[in-house]
This record gives structure tokens, C-alpha cells and sequence, in this order.
């Protein structure tokens, strides 16, 4: 069924009214305003899960027994504390507790161990750990263990309102998270969030999604990311509404809980929607009281088609990064973008698409040594002026680590001395200001002196039938400029790769076709679901390294697919077969 109609300007406007009143209110940070929503909706229900329910006044006075059991181990003002534990309501009320006292949570992905763990604990500078059964090695650092003892210990602190001299008017500019990016190229990278830019985005999406004390969130994302962990929450808890954690996503769960708990917003990523698609049908899956679902990296391919199965009313997709300043809201419900700004608040979201060399992986720059603007519908990479002030529209926080932080700004682009955010995501807009993901860049690589846009590819084959999951990559072949084109897919019975030959052949040119298949039991993927090419990339189409099958593309012989082992991997970095 079609998104419902709304009124665009209604939504833009709920938005900027939830939003204008914060420089007047320079101490009412998210825990402060969870305070004040706990005097208003006492015992109805903040955080649900199977385990747990927490009423507002119960989640206000964990958040404060955490902030005086923080204050008694001598952590204050601007330490960083690392939070390592699996979804729960504790882990929702820990950091919001210790950052109420100004402490900076630095929120680990819980699937960490070993190296990746220690890195995390040095670019994040922390002083100590609260950990649950998660957390199976010593990091080194004293650890707090989320255990029985630890909830009688936080017992024996009071819950009572806190006064100025425990909280030290800690205020809007100051720190309060650090996010890891997830790490799909190289190790991840710890982004600072101020108190400002978690309630900002806690009002912005309250207004858009018109969130109120009537509404349940189905959140099954990942905590220690910033949409799971911060934009769907905080929209909830700002409103008087509840959030329903789940401690990971479930196709085979999903729509039990949701009738279960009786949602009306559903926190998505693309891939959970295309799982839910796939999945054989679910009596309850339209016996829902579900009014919007809310997320990014919804497949224009299937927006039309999961909304009507499910019987969705209304999406809201919507672009935007952890550490960015360029964000986008489908607000109109148009299948397939990722959202436009309205002319009335252009002057507010400095955006621009400017034209990318994908041989050098750098915005493209005229003899003056400027960039250039991208045409309709021309690809080019999304970039957002940067503003002063970490309160100020277009402002970027940046990470832990200078030099990381240095390398997403690009300096000089339309006049010299202007500073840019790099997204790294290469877009296009359409005459009507519409605007669409088209690859991240790195991902888009050129073959035969030809641009291919990887997922333009993975489109076409993630159509053909008994196709579950596709991911499409570049990998280097001796002897050859560029990359050749590779597909890594997931498939069921019925599959047929003769299937693929034809899709391919119907939509795509020849260079942008792949040239090697690897059928896979399932793709690797990071906590929020995005596929690890790095991973695939890096064992290419050598027979030595995959056990998987593979398949290579005989363009020589008539067009053909041929099974890929050692002999012909073999001819093909030797240059005997012809590519």
C-alpha cells in the first residue's frame, strides 16, 4: 500500500519547534529531560524488554543511584567510562546515569574481544569498564561486572533528585558518548558526541515521527550505535513514549513482539526489512497496530512492496552519520530516496554533491583547483559545510583521533579557506531535489575505463529468484587496470545462475557485469548489518583461499560460466584467458 499522506511542512515544522527551544535551556540534556518526564509519566512504562520493565520514575532513579555509585569511585566531569554490555534496559540506564554527571560512556560494540577490544579502550582513553557477561577477557583496565552483586551495590545509593553540587551544571556542550564507527574498512574509529547533539536528534526525529506518550518503538538494533542506542530511544523518552529493546533482531520473533508489546513504530535498517520480505508469511504480520517505521538504507526496490505486505501506513527513511553533519529525511514518503531539504530551511542543512574522480577516490577540481557542483541526476559526493561551535548547525564533533578527524574534512571546495564534512557516499538529486544513495565510495570501481556503481549491480541480481542476500565488490586481477566486478551471493533452492546471466544481460552494460560468482552460506556483516567487503575484497577469486564454489565468467567462449579452480584462476592471472 502507498505511504499515507502527510503534511510535509506539519512534520518540518514539529521538528524545528522541539528543537528551538534548546539555547534557551543550556542544562536540560537528555537525563535532565528524562527527569522532568518522569515527574510527568511516573509509572507508565520507558524501557520494555522480555526481561524487564522500567516506568520513568524507576529508569530516573537508576539513572541517578548509577551517577552516585560513578561519583563514588572518584570518576568525574569529562572521564571516560566504557560501557561493554548486550541490549538491555540497564545498559539504556547506565549511560544515561553516568553521563548525567557529566562522564563520557564510551559505548563498545559487546561483540568485541581480544584486539578489537583493546583498541577501543585506547583510542577511547578509559579509565575503567562495566562489563556483563559479554565481556570474557581482562581489557586491563578495572572492570565492574553488571552482575547481582553489582545491582545490590547500586541499591544501597539513594535515587533521590540530584543537586548542583553532584552535578556540576554540566550543560549542552559538553561531552557525553563516543560512538565507534562500525569498522567496515580498517579499525573503527571513536566519534565524540556532545549532550547537545544526542537531544537534538532526540527532539528532531520526536517532531518528525510525531512521537508521543501513546507510542511504542520496536528497536531490535544494536545499542552501541547511535541509531539504535541514541535516535530511536531518545525520541521515545523525550515524549513520554516507550522503547522496546530487544537484545538482537529476530525475523522469526519480530512480529510476535511487535503485537506482544503492542508497537506503533518500528526502528529499522534496510537489510532487517529485506530479511522480513523474504521470510514465509507470519500470521500476525498484519494484525499489527504498527502507524510508521522509521530507519535508513531502505531499497527503493522494495519499499513499495514491503509496505503493502505488511500493511505499513507510513515510512519515514532518513539519511545521515553517527560523527556527520549532513542529514536527509524522506518526510513525503517518495519510495526509493533517501529524502530532500525544503527551500525554507536550505540555509540550515548546507548540503552540496560534488563531482567525484573515481580513479583517485577525490572530489574532481577544475584548473582553479575548486571543485564543482554536481548537474541533476550527476553522481557526486555528498559534503557538508562545516559551522563553528559545536551547538551550530553543520558543526563536526570529530573523533578521538586528530589525524582521523582531519582526514573527513576537504578544504578549499567552492572558495578557498571553506571547510567541508566528507560523507564519503556518493549521491544524486534529482530537478525536484530529491535525493538518492547511489555507492559509497571505494565501493564504485572502474573497469574497462568504465564507472560500475556496486549497488546498482546488486539491485539487478538481488531481484532474480532463490537470490537471499547479495553483495557486489571489485577485485584486482594481475595484468588489468581497475577491478573486475565480483559477486558474493546468498542463495536458496531454486536458485539457478543461468537466471542471473539473464537479469544481468536485461539491465546492465557489459562492463558493469560480474565477471565471478561465489555462492556463500551467508555474508559477513558488522553488528548493524552492514556487509564487510573489506573481508571479500581481500580474498578476491583465489580458489586457495575460498573453499566456497566459484564461478567465472567465460566471455571468450560464447558466454558461459565456468566453475573456478585452480586451473583457471591459474589462466586468468597468467593472462591466458581473456577478461
Amino acid at each position: 500500500m502507498p505511504a499515507a499522506p502527510v503534511s510535509a511542512n506539519r512534520l518540518w515544522l514539529a521538528a524545528l519547534r522541539a528543537t528551538s527551544a534548546m539555547a534557551a535551556t543550556p542544562l536540560l540534556t537528555l537525563p535532565r529531560r528524562i527527569e522532568a518526564e518522569a515527574l510527568a509519566h511516573g509509572d507508565a512504562p520507558a524501557i520494555l524488554s522480555a526481561e524487564a520493565c522500567l516506568s520513568y520514575a524507576a529508569l530516573a532513579g537508576q539513572m541517578r543511584r548509577t551517577a552516585r555509585f560513578a561519583l563514588a569511585q572518584g570518576w568525574g566531569r569529562g572521564d571516560v567510562i566504557a560501557l561493554h554490555m548486550l541490549n538491555s534496559a540497564d545498559y539504556l540506564a547506565t549511560w544515561l546515569g553516568l553521563t548525567r554527571v557529566g562522564i563520557v560512556t564510551a559505548l563498545l560494540n559487546p561483540q568485541l574481544a581480544a584486539a578489537g577490544l583493546t583498541h577501543g579502550l585506547q583510542v577511547a582513553g578509559a579509565r575503567a569498564v562495566i562489563g556483563d557477561v559479554s565481556l570474557k577477557v581482562e581489557p586491563g583496565l578495572p572492570v565492574i561486572r553488571f552482575d547481582a552483586a553489582f545491582r545490590a551495590t547500586l541499591s544501597g545509593f539513594s535515587d533521590a533528585a540530584l543537586d548542583e553540587s553532584e552535578a556540576e551544571n554540566i550543560t549542552l556542550d559538553d561531552p557525553a558518548l563516543l560512538i565507534f564507527t562500525s569498522g567496515t574498512t580498517g579499525m573503527p574509529k571513536a566519534a565524540r558526541l556532545s549532550h547537545h547533539r544526542i537531544l537534538t536528534w532526540s527532539l528532531w526525529f520526536a517532531g518528525l515521527s510525531e512521537a508521543s506518550a501513546k507510542d511504542r518503538l520496536y528497536d531490535p538494533l544494536p545499542l552501541c550505535h547511535s541509531v539504535g542506542g541514541v535516535v530511536a530511544p531518545g525520541a521515545m523518552l523525550v515524549s513520554g513514549g516507550a522503547v522496546v529493546v530487544r537484545d538482537k533482531f529476530s525475523v522469526s520473533q519480530f512480529w510476535d513482539d511487535v503485537v506482544r508489546f503492542e508497537c506503533t513504530i518500528f526502528q529499522y535498517i534496510g537489510d532487517l526489512c529485506r530479511y522480513l520480505l523474504n521470510a514465509p508469511p507470519h500470521p500476525l504480520e498484519r494484525a499489527h497496530h504498527l502507524r510508521l517505521a522509521c530507519g535508513n538504507g531502505l531499497s527503493g526496490a522494495i519499499w513499495e512492496r514491503f509496505a503493502a505486505r505488511f500493511a505499513l501506513p507510513r515510512i519515514l527513511e532518513f539519511y545521515a552519520a553517527t560523527e556527520g553533519n549532513v542529514s536527509l529525511y524522506n518526510v513525503e514518503g517518495k519510495p526509493g530516496a533517501l529524502g530532500r531539504i525544503p527551500g525554507f530551511l536550505a540555509h540550515g542543512f548546507p548540503l552540496a554533491l560534488v563531482r567525484h574522480d573515481a580513479a583517485t577516490g577525490e572530489p574532481w577540481r577544475g584548473a582553479d583547483g575548486l571543485c564543482q557542483r554536481c548537474a541533476n541526476d550527476e553522481p557526486g559526493e555528498a559534503l557538508g559545510l562545516v559551522s563553528a561551535g559545536r551547538g551550530a548547525t553543520g558543526a563536526f564533533e570529530g573523533y578521538t583521533d586528530p589525524e582521523a578527524t582531519s582526514r573527513k574534512l576537504l578544504r578549499d571546495v567552492f572558495a578557498k579557506g571553506d571547510v567541508w564534512f566528507r560523507t564519503g557516499d556518493l549521491m544524486r538529486a534529482d530537478a525536484q531535489g530529491y535525493h538518492y544513495f547511489v555507492d559509497r565510495i571505494g565501493d564504485t570501481f572502474r573497469w574497462h575505463g568504465e564507472n560500475v556503481a556496486t549497488t546498482e549491480v546488486a539491485r539487478v541480481i538481488g531481484a532474480v529468484a532463490g537470490v537471499t542476500d547479495c553483495a557486489v565488490y571489485g577485485v584486482k586481477v594481475p595484468g588489468h587496470e581497475g577491478r573486475a566486478g565480483m559477486a558474493a551471493l546468498v542463495v536458496r533452492d531454486g536458485f539457478q545462475l543461468a537466471d542471473v546471466t539473464a537479469a544481468l544481460k536485461q539491465h546492465l552494460p557489459t562492463y558493469a557485469r560480474p565477471l565471478f560468482v561465489r555462492i556463500m552460506p551467508v555474508l559477513p556483516l558488522t553488528a548493524t548489518f552492514k556487509q564487510q567487503k573489506a573481508v571479500l575484497m581481500a580474498e578476491g577469486f583465489d580458489p586457495r583461499l575460498i573453499a566456497d564454489p566459484l564461478w567465472f565468467w567465460m566471455a571468450a567462449a560464447n558466454g558461459q560460466w565456468r566453475v573456478l579452480d585452480h586451473d583457471v584462476h591459474g589462466d586468468i592471472s597468467e593472462g591466458r584467458l581473456r577478461l
